[in-house]
């Protein structure tokens, strides 16, 4: 698959995506240091513009605070995570909610429901309850939308992001365990109606079962594709 329409996403591993389209630079979930998915060389950024956050745990936003006051993005989060941020000497966040959306560096990031949990874990222990998981649905301003789950199961109302949104490209969670696994993921596809898949969240951690041959068959009779990637790889 190719994308072809000036956007490079490139896959750090588990759910980490780092977007690049118009000469500004995109990092959704930023988890890269101890991620042990992600390349080494591409654990660092020349630059970042924006950082989307989906949910407060640490394989999500572990780097969020650190990157942030490197680089200076504009950092879109729901409200309760956007607090905790500020409260850590992050300046320049959008809290934001379900159903809303905001247009940051060239792109429109409308926040989705997802199911999950969403908590971090400080230093001394304490866990901090940081709102609800989300999802987004990225558009470009050339019209393409790229929908990032975020961590979740499946839910009807994915029916709804298909409908209303009609993404050209989903990254969906096929791990199983923390999230849904191949077989909801297939039943996913089927609500969301979208033409290609990327799936994300499996492989990290042994427990992550679920794998994209898994999907690939389960989805064989649908017209969808399934876009594999490896961690480090781009699509562009």
């Amino acid at each position: 698959m190719h994308l072809n329409n000036g956007i490079q996403l490139t896959w750090l591993g588990h759910s980490t995506f780092k977007i690049e389209f118009d000469g500004k630079t995109t990092l959704v979930d930023p988890w890269v240091t101890h991620n042990p998915a992600c390349p080494e060389e591409l654990k660092t950024f020349d630059q970042l513009d924006t950082i989307l956050i989906t949910h407060g745990h640490a394989d999500h936003v572990s780097d969020a605070v650190e990157l942030a006051k490197k680089h200076s993005p504009t950092v879109v989060a729901i409200v309760e995570i956007a607090g905790w941020l500020g409260s850590k000497g992050v300046d320049n966040t959008i809290g934001m909610n379900k159903g809303g959306t905001v247009s940051v560096n060239g792109l429109n990031a409308t926040m989705v429901t997802a199911n999950h949990s969403s908590s971090f874990t400080e230093e001394d222990g304490t866990t901090v309850y940081l709102g609800e998981p989300a999802g987004y649905v990225i558009e470009f301003s050339n019209g393409y939308k790229i929908y990032h789950a975020g961590d979740t199961n499946v839910f009807g109302d994915m029916q709804l992001i298909g409908s209303l949104y009609q993404p050209d490209l989903a990254l969906l969670p096929i791990g199983d365990h923390f999230t849904m696994g191949p077989r909801e993921a297939a039943y996913a596809v089927q609500l969301l109606n979208v033409p290609a898949i990327v799936p994300i969240h499996y492989g990290t951690f042994p427990v992550l079962t679920g794998t994209p041959e898994a999907l690939r068959e389960l989805t064989k009779d649908q017209n969808v594709e399934i876009v594999a990637l490896k961690p480090g790889e781009t699509l562009a």
